[in-house]
């Protein structure tokens, strides 16, 4: 194992046989366990100045799963592979890759009319 310092003095040890670490390997196990398509889940890891990035890949049909209502799932994710990073003097961050033909933002709907003419003449 070598261990590589970065600006931000922490340690990261980088296996040489090319097996995942425990972040790269909590991430993908934790997200097989939620998606249908387990088989479809990779994930790249970097190192940088900033610390350690994973990339996510999921099946497209599968990112409902990944984000959660409102983001939820995806923070809960982020904040546990955080946890995970702290044990070993890390930080760790999680980039969830938008899969090709991706649906893109939601449309603003707008909403109906509303009726405001019980109170149009109160007189305030």
């Amino acid at each position: 194992m070598e261990v590589i310092h970065t600006s931000t003095d922490c340690r990261y040890e980088k296996n040489k046989d090319n097996t995942m670490e425990a972040d790269q390997q909590f991430v993908e196990t934790l997200v097989k366990a939620i998606v249908n398509n387990p088989d479809k889940v990779k994930t790249d890891r970097t190192i940088d100045e900033r610390g350690v990035l994973i990339t996510l890949d999921v099946d497209p049909a599968d990112m409902g799963y990944v984000i959660g209502r409102s983001g939820q799932t995806a923070r809960s994710i982020r904040t546990l592979l955080k946890i995970v990073g702290a044990k070993h003097n890390a930080r760790v961050n999680l980039k969830i890759n938008e899969p090709e033909g991706g649906r893109g933002p939601r449309p603003m709907q707008s909403a109906a009319p509303i009726d405001t003419s019980a109170v149009d003449d109160l007189g305030i």
